[in-house]
């Protein structure tokens, strides 16, 4: 199935990926998902500087795309949990390279070991 937001506008793969990774927060929600699943105020602690409404919208983009999970509970107060599925787990392995070239040639480090 096909993930995006707009099917047939796309010029290459890295055009559609960047539709779904678009968004100064979304590769950040990516990377503490990776970690381990999150609730909604955890997600935002772990991202200082992003609002409730966009880290909100973010995220509900993210889970129309097929890249998050949000599983909600029956409880009260309820409970939100937000997890990477599969595609997101695969997404994640896909932008690895991507964040050691940063460490390595904008921080100045060495690369995380794969």
């Amino acid at each position: 199935m096909p993930v995006g937001r707009r099917p047939g506008a796309y010029v290459c793969g890295i055009d559609a990926a960047m539709d779904v990774i678009g968004g100064k927060w979304k590769v950040l929600i990516l990377w503490a998902l990776n970690e381990r699943p999150h609730r909604f105020g955890e997600l935002r602690r772990a991202l200082p500087g992003v609002t409730e409404k966009v880290l909100a919208a973010q995220l509900r983009e993210l889970e129309a795309d097929g890249i998050v999970h949000r599983e909600e509970y029956d409880e009260v107060p309820p409970r939100v949990l937000y997890t990477l599925t599969g595609r997101g787990t695969l997404l994640n392995e896909a932008l690895r390279p991507l964040g050691a070239w940063g460490t390595e040639h904008v921080l100045g480090g060495e690369p995380a070991p794969h």
